[in-house]
C-alpha cells in the first residue's frame, strides 16, 4: 500500500515521517528504494535529531548511500523558496500516487532539462556581474591647485567636497606647500569604476563653475585598482 507524505517543509510533515520510520530503517522495506529518494528530495534539510530522531537517522543513512554513489567533491548547495505557498506544489508532485506502485518509469537521475540549463547559466551570469561590480573600485590621490596665494583653501576644499556623484567617496586630505606662499590641496578619493570617470569629474565638475572660482587645475598623482 502506498504511503503519502505532504508538507515536508513543516513540522507536521517531518513528524509524519518520524512516526512512519518508528522501528524502520527505510520508507519501504529493508533496503533503499526510490520511495526513500523521493521523500529525501522533498525534505529541505536534515531533521533535528532531538525532535525527530527516526527521521534524522534515516536522513543520514540515505545521505551516506547517495554519497557513495556520487564520489565527486561537492561544494555545497542550498535550495530556498520565497514562501511555503510556492514550495507546496513541488511537494505535491513528489508524492507517490496511490494507484502508481510501480514507479520504474521515473528518471530520478536524468540529464538536466533545457530550462534547468538556462536557469544555471542565468545564475552564473548574475554572480559574474555582481563580482565585477564589487571588485571594480579604484583609489585615487589627486592634487587640486588654487589660482594664487590669496585663494581661501578652506573654501576650496569645501567646494571640492561639495561634489557628489554616485560611486564617489571623498577621503583624507592635507595642504602641501608649493612655493611662494602657495599651497595645494592633496586629497584621497575612492571611486566605483563603472559609475565614475576621474577625467569627467575633473573636466565637468571640479574645473567648471562655480568651483573654478577657487580651483585652477587638478592632477592625478596616483591611481590604484582596489
Amino acid at each position: 500500500m502506498a504511503v503519502t507524505f505532504s508538507n515536508l517543509h513543516t513540522e507536521a510533515g517531518l513528524k509524519s515521517i518520524n512516526d512512519h520510520l518508528s522501528g524502520k530503517t527505510y520508507i519501504s522495506g529493508d533496503h533503499l528504494t526510490k520511495d526513500d529518494i523521493k521523500v529525501y528530495g522533498a525534505v529541505l534539510e536534515q531533521p533535528s535529531s532531538d525532535i525527530y530522531p527516526n527521521a534524522s537517522k534515516w536522513y543520514q543513512t540515505v545521505s551516506a548511500k547517495l554519497a557513495s554513489s556520487f564520489p565527486g567533491k561537492a561544494v555545497g548547495v542550498k535550495v530556498g523558496g520565497a514562501a511555503p505557498a510556492e514550495v507546496a506544489p513541488v511537494k505535491e508532485a513528489a508524492k507517490p500516487s496511490a494507484d502508481d506502485d510501480d514507479d520504474d518509469d521515473i528518471d530520478l537521475f536524468g540529464e538536466e532539462t533545457e530550462e534547468e540549463k538556462k536557469a544555471a547559466e542565468a545564475r552564473e551570469a548574475t554572480k559574474a556581474s555582481t563580482k565585477k561590480k564589487e571588485s571594480g573600485k579604484s583609489s585615487v590621490l589627486m592634487d587640486v591647485k588654487p589660482w594664487d596665494d590669496e585663494t581661501d583653501m578652506k573654501k576650496l576644499e569645501e567646494a571640492v567636497r561639495s561634489v557628489e556623484m554616485e560611486g564617489l567617496f571623498w577621503g583624507a586630505s592635507k595642504l602641501v606647500p608649493v612655493g611662494y606662499g602657495i599651497k595645494k590641496l592633496q586629497i584621497m578619493l575612492t571611486i566605483i569604476d563603472d559609475l565614475v570617470s576621474v577625467d569627467t569629474l575633473i573636466e565637468e565638475r571640479l574645473t567648471e563653475e562655480p568651483i573654478n572660482e577657487y580651483v585652477q587645475s587638478c592632477d592625478i598623482v596616483a591611481f590604484n585598482k582596489i
